[in-house]
């Protein structure tokens, strides 16, 4: 079941990263204001469609990870987005990455795999009380206005991909949960069942949600902004969202050294890869 997860998880953050690449390729040389607005004009861009095209792909995907395994671990995996995302992103809009840059991919896939063999993630629960439910859906939508908020007063490019990033990776990982949820509805309940839990709506009203705070994310600044808050965030809350919603469990003891050290990878890694795609320069002009 687990390594069905990790396969599914996998092609999900390349599908995801490949349609972050194209939506950020079409997002790139527009200048409208946001919202609806600037959704309705990228609906227009053929780059924009092959990019929703990913997405689709990946909430497929992520919905077969997450009927086979524990959101623990199935959504750290979705750190490899940024790695697939920089390297997808450098030929589509004419950039090379660094020799730097593949440091920083080594370390996020080495600290990764640290990290998961390390903790183990497990657990099989794929329902949890509405006493669990009600202060998640609190802290985490709680997370979203603020991170929105700060966007919307700051007057820096970076910390408003980064702000509007976290936003959509906090909903990405609460609709993980509830994608999580529902399917098993579906898996022991049948369709009717499914259509009738509100989780199934919940999931859907969070996804958009979260899509449009990427799009915003992608205009406000820099891919380098705004994916590494779209990952790690996305990894973090669903982490914390595992443990508390559906039981699962990571091993502590000296397994915490081993974990950390994963984490350090991870976040080097990241940082790397960071610096190295800000710094990267166009090889020539994108037609």
């Amino acid at each position: 079941m687990d390594a069905l997860a990790v396969i599914f998880a996998v092609c999900g953050a390349a599908s995801n990263a490949a349609g972050t690449a194209f939506q950020r390729k079409a997002a790139a040389p527009m200048k409208s204001g946001g919202g609806l607005r600037f959704l309705l004009a990228l609906v227009r861009q053929p780059a924009w469609l092959l990019g929703i095209v990913g997405v689709i792909f990946a909430f497929l995907f992520q919905a077969l990870a997450l009927y086979n395994g524990p959101i623990a671990l199935v959504q750290p995996l979705f750190v490899l987005e940024l790695p697939f995302a920089l390297m997808i992103a450098g030929p589509l809009l004419h950039r090379r990455m660094p020799p730097a840059g593949w440091y920083g991919v080594a370390g996020v896939v080495l600290g990764l795999a640290t990290l998961l063999a390390a903790a183990a993630p497990s657990g099989d629960s794929a329902f949890a009380p509405m006493t669990a439910w009600i202060p998640a859906i609190i802290g985490c939508y709680g997370l979203m206005v603020v991170a929105v908020l700060l966007a919307r007063v700051s007057t820096s490019s970076l910390v408003r991909a980064a702000s509007l990033g976290s936003a959509a990776a906090v909903g990405n990982a609460m609709t993980a949960a509830l994608i999580k949820s529902a399917t098993g509805t579906l898996s022991d309940q049948g369709l009717g069942a499914f259509f009738s839990t509100w989780q199934t709506y919940g999931f859907a009203v969070t996804g958009i949600a979260s899509v449009l705070l990427l799009e915003n994310a992608l205009q406000a600044g820099s891919l380098a902004a705004s994916q590494p808050a779209l990952t790690i965030g996305d990894a973090t809350v669903s982490l914390l969202l595992g443990v508390t919603l559906f039981g699962e469990s990571v091993r502590t003891g000296w397994w915490l050294v081993p974990e950390v050290i994963g984490v350090a990878l991870v976040c080097a890694g990241v940082i790397v890869l960071a610096r190295a795609i800000s710094g990267v320069q166009p090889q020539h002009p994108v037609q």
